[in-house]
């Protein structure tokens, strides 16, 4: 019942697609065209908004306490080296000393935030992905706002373990996002750019201001603000994906109508 209900979904995809393709032949969407199309999928339904925001909470409080630790180190990194002169003098043992401590501080420090930054958070990021790129492709592909928290609920249960059960994945899946992405590679890069770009510009005033010290509000707001993008950018990937694979059946449907002429010619 599960794998009808993901294959329901998945030729409904199909069918949209041909149906986009005979009503828009050959045009491909832009950079601008998918960042506004993504805010229409949460306009659609308003349960989808609640369901997310819940959903990146546990994310969201790990950013928090991962951004004042990346800052204050950070701060305290560039205020020693300020201070101090961390160019090694062999003629000068207090400054030898002193940059051998900072280097060992420092060195387990950054060592904390690499491995925080590739374990938790990245599994966070993960499950936050999988459930608001399998709902959104859902909203999108029935183009209505039929589902519910509870029924959110139940296919963020039953939703991963089927795709990896029957999905495709590992080189399969990899040589599958190539064909697609083909010819569009440079759409794929702009679009990652915007988003990092937001989280720069998010995070480099916070540490300019010193927001990790005293009240958080500043690094609160931060945090908010990039989840709300990650969420963005993850509904961005799922209409470029398909816009990809919208290019690929209509190139697919060329040859084979080129073909069927040769054959009538013959």
């Amino acid at each position: 019942m599960k794998g009808s209900e993901m294959e329901k979904t998945h030729l409904m995809l199909e069918k949209k697609l041909q149906e986009g393709y005979l009503a828009m032949p050959n045009q491909k969407l832009d950079v601008l065209d998918i960042l506004k199309a993504a805010p229409t999928i949460f306009s659609k339904n308003f349960n989808f908004i609640i369901f997310i925001l819940f959903i990146s909470l546990p994310l969201f409080f790990f950013m928090v306490y991962y951004e004042i630790f990346l800052q204050r180190t950070l701060s305290n990194i560039l205020d020693q080296s300020y201070i101090h002169d961390l160019q090694y003098h062999p003629w000068s043992g207090v400054t030898s000393e002193v940059t051998t401590e900072l280097r060992t501080t420092f060195s387990h420090q950054l060592v904390q935030l690499g491995f925080l930054y590739l374990v938790p958070f990245h599994l966070l990021e993960l499950c936050t992905m999988i459930v608001t790129v399998d709902l959104a492709s859902k909203i999108y592909a029935e183009d209505r706002p039929i589902l519910t928290l509870k029924g959110m609920l139940y296919k963020q249960i039953y939703g991963a373990r089927i795709r990896v059960l029957e999905g495709t994945f590992g080189v399969r899946a990899m040589a599958l996002s190539a064909r697609f992405n083909r010819g569009s590679e440079r759409r794929g890069l702009l679009l990652m750019a915007v988003f990092f770009v937001w989280g720069l510009g998010l995070r480099l005033p916070c540490l300019y201001f010193g927001c990790y010290e005293g009240e958080i509000m500043g690094i609160v707001a931060q945090v908010g603000l990039y989840c709300l993008g990650n969420v963005l950018k993850w509904v961005v990937c799922m209409l470029y994906f398909y816009d990809c694979k919208k290019q690929t059946l209509e190139k697919k449907v060329d040859v084979e109508a080129g073909r069927e002429i040769k054959v009538v010619d013959v």
